[in-house]
């Protein structure tokens, strides 16, 4: 199993960043995906995911209105597009997936974390 992320940057606050997770090794389209996140310093946070068996979504409610998680499974790739970008959204981005699915939930993104396989990473700046 392997998860690449690739998107981030340094963007200014209210900008906004599109971040891409492409997978392989396993069945991408039956496997939800996940976003955890982390700021130096900070503990890891759990961003949002998305289900592949009935495509729904999940957010933290700090991101909630201003991300958008969506996929495109013949491409293998979960995006993440990042609105109104504040200085406390930056941190390394992470994907994550279980190779399983179910309805899209913070428990889900939990079990993702916690047993599943996990990207590189990629840096999202945001100045103020």
């Amino acid at each position: 199993v392997q998860l690449v992320e690739s998107g981030g940057d340094l963007v200014q606050a209210g900008g906004s960043l599109k971040l891409s997770c492409t997978g392989s090794g396993f069945s991408f389209a039956s496997s939800d995906i996940g976003w955890w996140r982390q700021a130096p310093g900070k503990a890891r946070e759990a961003v949002s995911c998305i289900s592949s068996s009935d495509g729904s979504t999940w957010y933290a409610d700090d991101v909630k209105g201003r991300f958008v998680i969506s996929r495109d499974n013949a491409k293998n790739m979960v995006y993440l597009q990042m609105n109104s970008l504040d200085p406390e959204d930056a941190g390394v981005y992470y994907c994550v997936t279980d190779v399983q699915t179910r309805p899209a939930s913070r428990r889900a993104l939990q079990h993702m974390a916690a047993m599943g396989y996990w990207g590189q990473g990629t840096q999202v700046t945001v100045s103020s």
